[in-house]
């Protein structure tokens, strides 16, 4: 079921941001060969060069990775204290920007988009249907079997045609209802324990504390229903199983054998022999698609199926077949022999089970209904709104499928949809590729089986299709299928996948795609587990992306290019100084300033950035249509980049030459000035990218000043403390730094109000 191994993922944006670093990387090598250009490569040029790469070594944002690093752990805590989504666990702390982008989600249905809290609905015996209005008829057929009916009256010879019909009728309910009750993998527990005789069991059986445990939520509803309409699964081990009769008879029976359901084989037997009668029967219940090859010649099944299905419910075939004491002894024998071979066990032991699986009675068909969760609907529509195509991927039938797509809104109420037709071969998967590509804007709905053609054939083709429409639907999907297809996307459309799910069928597809939510549901924790990120349920998804993965993936854009703009600018700085010292490889700052710069003068400040949002929660949630605009990666580019060099450029040149050009005639007079109107122009940068101010940011601001102006004292090595104090360092400061940053102040004012970002629209 899940045969691949886990691959390590790595984020886009952490591989956006390792592309701009070699960038960075290439810059460094070029301006230390300018430089020792410029010096005509004089003398032992070589040595120039290491130099200069290691005096202009900040061009490599070395404290990059561990600002991103520490965000991403900020981010995560942020997403795991939401009240609104409470039970959300991230279990990958390393790519929360990946929920900020992504473009396609693949959701699994039973569990995900639904309850996986199944109602027993219909029961179907080919000529007669009973409904949950009817229940009670068959609670009737049942009690008519185990218990003593009265005595026709004298003058009535014989029984009449009507009460043959109804014997006739109460034989089929009660081999149905039979045949449910012991089919299964079920477990009655029971909260007293300590049962020492049989009479204390009958007693614990009578007992309204049994509650029943298995892997499939199917199977408890339909022995529940067993139950109720009066035959009671009271007690199972590993060899026998008790059901009891509405005339509280205990009904013991011996399995033989148990052939648990697989997600290949689509269905489940189990052998058991009557321990009252000695009869073995072998009972079977699975899919109608492999079904239909095990069962007798009908006229009924597949038009049965099909319309139950399409009524959303989950439809199980019943079938039954009575072996002799020889024909099952033959049986054994061979099934043991097969399981004991070296070569081909699973093949040599299916294939002596399906010997077994011939000419079988069909008994009903169960219909069970499994609920939509809460909110599913406008979740959907949200992730719709947002730019995000969301395509189902389910093990169910087609129609089944299909009525579940509509009832959640995936397919909108007048939105056509294309029912791919079946197709075996490469002639027929062409015909209907041809037919499909004639239709705009409609739905897809494909089952497995037809999938598999189509990739095997036109794989290109195929998915260029699909990709174009507006939802899809794969029904009678394998879990290997459903990694295929991430797979598949992720190739063909180099976009952002998210798959979700909560069964151990869908393991393979979200450890597949870029970013992997699991759904703690009630077939287990393997698909939590597997996840990069667990919610509790389906709904809680909108907000995971359009609110958490908005806010990371935009914080972490912010926070990088501050980053990579405070080493650009320290550099430029340097470079500006040895050009005009006839390009020396002397250092500007040195010691404790070059080591506090990046550390606690301007650290808080640029870290606060991950504490920033452009819009509330609430409006990201209202307007989904705010997350389509990440999707162009607009806030990390090579644009958005370039404009952030050309600012580093502007403010270190700016503060280097007003050094200079103000300084009176000392060499620490230029480090004095031009440092501190480094400081001060990081912090009034870091104020001006603040969307929306959170009072650690503040005190971020504050303290980094406060540092500054405390570590001046100390400093006297770099800096003289007597011109520091001085009314004529504060003016040139300030001048330097007004130069530097109130040309992008004005800037930013007239980008909002001529040329306004969509979010800035809905905050003011």
């Amino acid at each position: 079921m899940n045969t691949s191994n886990p691959r390590s993922k790595i984020g886009l944006f952490d591989l956006e941001v390792n592309c701009l670093t070699k960038i960075l990387f290439g810059a460094l090598v070029v301006v230390s060969l300018v430089m020792v250009a410029l010096q005509h490569f004089a003398g032992r040029w070589y040595l120039q060069i290491i130099r200069f790469l290691l005096l202009f070594s900040n061009i490599i944002p070395i404290s990059l990775r561990v600002n991103l690093d520490m965000g991403k752990i900020v981010y995560s805590w942020v997403i795991r204290r939401d009240s609104k989504i409470p039970g959300t666990v991230v279990r990958s702390s390393t790519i929360p920007e990946q929920l900020g982008r992504i473009s396609y989600l693949l959701t699994d249905k039973t569990g995900t988009l639904t309850q996986n809290e199944m109602v027993f609905k219909r029961l179907h015996l080919g000529t007669v249907a009973y409904g949950l209005d009817s229940m009670d008829e068959v609670q009737s057929h049942i009690f008519s079997v185990y218990t003593q009916q009265p005595q026709d009256p004298p003058a009535q010879k014989g029984p009449t045609i009507t009460t043959k019909v109804r014997r006739t009728m109460s034989s089929r309910v009660h081999e149905a209802v039979k045949a449910i009750a012991l089919c299964h993998n079920v477990t009655p527990v029971y909260e007293s324990n300590g049962v020492t005789d049989q009479a204390e069991a009958e007693k614990q059986y009578e007992d309204s504390c049994r509650v029943y445990q298995a892997s499939s939520p199917d199977e408890v509803a339909l022995v529940q229903w067993t139950e109720s309409v009066g035959l009671t699964l009271v007690g199972r081990d590993q060899s026998s199983m008790q059901l009891r009769t509405p005339g509280d008879q205990i009904l013991n029976f011996t399995i033989l054998q148990i052939f648990p359901f697989t997600y290949e084989s689509k269905r489940m037997g189990i052998i058991v022999r009557d321990e009252s009668t000695g009869e073995i029967t072998f009972y079977i219940k699975g899919a109608d698609v492999v079904m239909a090859g095990i069962v007798q010649y009908n006229d009924w099944l597949e038009e049965e199926c099909g319309n139950m299905a399409r009524e959303g419910l989950r439809v199980l075939v019943v079938a039954k077949k009575s072996l002799a004491e020889e024909q099952y002894q033959d049986f054994e024998a061979r099934y043991v022999q097969a399981k004991l071979s070296v070569h081909d066990r699973s093949l040599k032991v299916a294939t002596v089970i399906e010997s077994l699986e011939m000419e079988m009675e069909l008994l009903c068909l169960t219909g069970v209904e499994d609920q939509l969760q809460a909110d599913v609907r406008p979740t959907l529509e949200t992730l719709r709104n947002a730019g995000i195509k969301v395509w189902m991927l389910t093990g169910d039938k087609l129609e089944t499928a299909t009525c579940t797509a509509k009832n959640a809104h995936l397919v909108t109420r007048n939105q056509d949809i294309h029912v791919f037709r079946l197709v075996t071969n490469r002639g027929e998967a062409h015909l209907e590729l041809n037919a499909f590509r004639r239709k705009h804007d409609c739905a897809l709905v494909i089952s497995g089986d037809s999938l598999e053609v189509c990739l095997k054939y036109y794989e290109y083709e195929f998915m260029e299709l699909a990709c174009q429409c507006p939802a899809v639907v794969c029904c009678r999907c394998a879990p290997t299928q459903k990694a295929q297809i991430v797979r598949l996307l992720q190739e063909r459309t180099g976009k952002l996948t998210c798959a979700v799910g909560d069964g151990g069928n869908d393991v393979s597809m979200i450890q597949e795609s870029d970013c992997g939510v699991g759904v703690e549901g009630k077939e287990g924790k393997q698909a939590s587990l597997a996840a990069d990120f667990s919610i509790t349920q389906f709904k809680h998804l909108g907000r995971l992306l359009m609110v958490h993965g908005r806010n990371s993936y935009k914080r972490s854009a912010a926070l990088s290019q501050f980053v990579i703009h405070r080493s650009l600018c320290i550099s430029t700085m340097q470079a500006v100084f040895s050009s005009v010292f006839y390009f020396a490889s002397v250092p500007l700052y040195q010691g404790f300033l070059i080591i506090g710069y990046s550390t606690i003068y301007t650290m808080f400040p640029v870290f606060s950035l991950v504490l920033d949002k452009d819009v509330k929660s609430e409006v990201a949630m209202l307007y989904p249509e705010l997350y389509k605009d990440l999707l162009k990666g607009r806030p990390l580019s090579y644009k958005t980049f370039l404009i952030w060099v050309l600012i580093s450029i502007y403010q270190g040149s700016t503060i280097m030459y007003g050094a200079l050009l103000l300084f009176e005639s000392e060499f620490v007079h230029i480090v004095a000035i031009s440092f501190t109107s480094l400081i001060l122009t990081e912090l009034l940068m870091v104020a001006l990218t603040i969307q929306t101010w959170h009072w650690l940011m503040t005190v971020a601001e504050l303290l980094s000043l406060a540092c500054y102006i405390a570590s001046l004292v100390f400093l006297h090595e770099f800096i003289d403390v007597y011109f520091i104090a001085s009314l004529s360092f504060l003016w040139k400061v300030s001048v330097i730094t007004l130069v530097s940053c109130l040309p992008l102040y004005i800037l930013k004012y007239l980008r909002r109000r001529f040329s306004p970002p969509s979010y800035s629209k809905l905050t003011s």
